[in-house]
């Protein structure tokens, strides 16, 4: 330690002053890869809509507008660009409007419907190999076109960005109602050996609105010189349903699960635990809840390839259609007339799922892939025949609570 002390006594005052210097100048001159906030459009959002050999990308971009009389305030402006791929559109963004677009905090892909049927991984290809996109990211499809979508006027929020979004939550998911689905799944699924996928398909439903402007009046557009501006108070207020499913098979939208086949869909992937659906008892509509999923699909290769499709399910009684006397207010056990249809609904469902699947031509279960991994020479001699030629069989078993 002496040693040391010594060294440093012997070390020119100048010296310690150049390095003083030297330190100063490299933290003063160096903005550590960040990018001014006013100059950077922080996208939440992108829409993709394709016409023949022309992309259209809208995005959707949070503005900072100061402080307000509460705090801070956040709005949004949705841009757009038209290119011959997704990228040039990126880059006419910022060359019209001097706004850097980052995609670190986009969570929200959607596709128009005639991009979808194009092929939606030209879409999603500058998405997968941008390197700060998170492969999180929620996609979905949109009946009409991604643009309308993203510049329509939300009856609940302030962007149809964040009225998407609650939708496809984890709690929206549970419910049956709807199947999420990332960008990164879509992709493993494109790209494997069944060659399909999924993704929720948007609709909205306009609704009547008490104050002008409903939820989005803080919302612009703008963007290759176009702008909503001033008129956005005179849109109608909508709300968004993303209870269909749109099919892919090779990258192509093929077909779209109705909301019963969706909600089978759900259950298949085990995904349901605060679900209800609706029976008969008595000739009377009884909605019943979901207390515990269970399910999957399998495929049987001891002889001809077989799907077997299973669901487990325990129900109770959730809601009546009918008055019902007052001892029967606390019941949650189900009559066994009530778990037999129940269990027909269900089965229903089902079936309905399987078919849409062979008529779509859609390997929605990933069958091709478990047999692609079981056996590659079943797997050439039987690719041909998954899923439309091959048998499928349902297996149902749905207790009540006890």
């Amino acid at each position: 330690m002496s040693k040391f002390k010594h060294f440093l006594r012997t070390v020119p005052m100048k010296l310690y002053i150049i390095l003083a210097a030297f330190i100063v100048f490299a933290f003063f001159s160096n903005d550590f890869g960040l990018v001014d906030i006013q100059k950077t459009a922080v996208i939440l959002a992108a829409g993709v809509d394709k016409e023949g050999d022309t992309f259209t990308l809208s995005t959707q971009i949070a503005v900072p507008q100061g402080n307000t009389a509460g705090g801070s305030a956040t709005s949004t402006v949705t841009v757009d660009a038209n290119g011959t791929t997704v990228s040039e559109c990126i880059s006419k963004i910022f060359s019209e409007t001097g706004w850097v677009p980052k995609l670190v905090f986009c969570d929200l892909v959607i596709l128009g419907e005639e991009a979808a049927k194009d092929n939606a991984i030209a879409c999603f290809d500058f998405f997968l190999r941008n390197e700060y996109m998170p492969d999180s990211a929620q996609i979905a499809v949109c009946e009409g076109t991604a643009k309308e979508l993203l510049t329509s006027t939300s009856a609940m929020d302030d962007s149809p960005t964040q009225a998407i979004q609650k939708l496809l939550t984890q709690s929206a998911q549970s419910s049956g109602k709807v199947m999420a689905n990332t960008l990164k799944q879509f992709a493993i699924s494109y790209y494997g050996a069944s060659e399909s996928g999924y993704a929720p398909y948007l609709r909205t439903a306009e609704q009547q609105s008490s104050t002008p402007g409903g939820g989005s009046a803080g919302e612009s557009g703008g963007g290759s010189g176009s702008s909503e501006g001033n008129g956005a108070h005179e849109k109608p207020t909508v709300v968004y349903n993303a209870e269909q499913t749109a099919l892919f098979t090779k990258g192509k939208m093929t077909g779209i699960l109705s909301r019963e086949e969706t909600f089978a869909f759900s259950l298949i992937k085990g995904k349901v635990f605060a679900g209800t659906f609706t029976a008969q008892e008595q000739g009377k509509p009884v909605a019943v809840s979901i207390l515990k999923n269970d399910g999957g699909v399998s495929l049987n290769m001891k002889s001809n390839p077989k799907a077997e499709v299973s669901v487990k399910l325990v129900l109770r009684l959730f809601n009546r259609g009918v008055p019902a006397p007052v001892n029967d207010i606390a019941e949650v056990t189900m009559s066994e007339e009530l778990l037999q249809n129940a269990e027909t609904v269900i089965r229903g469902y089902l079936d309905s799922l399987v078919t849409a699947c062979k008529e779509a031509d859609c390997d929605l279960f990933q069958l091709k892939t478990q047999l692609y991994r079981s056996s590659l020479s079943r797997f050439e001699e039987w690719k041909d025949l998954v899923p439309n030629a091959i048998e499928t069989e349902i297996k149902t078993k749905i207790e009540k609570i006890k």
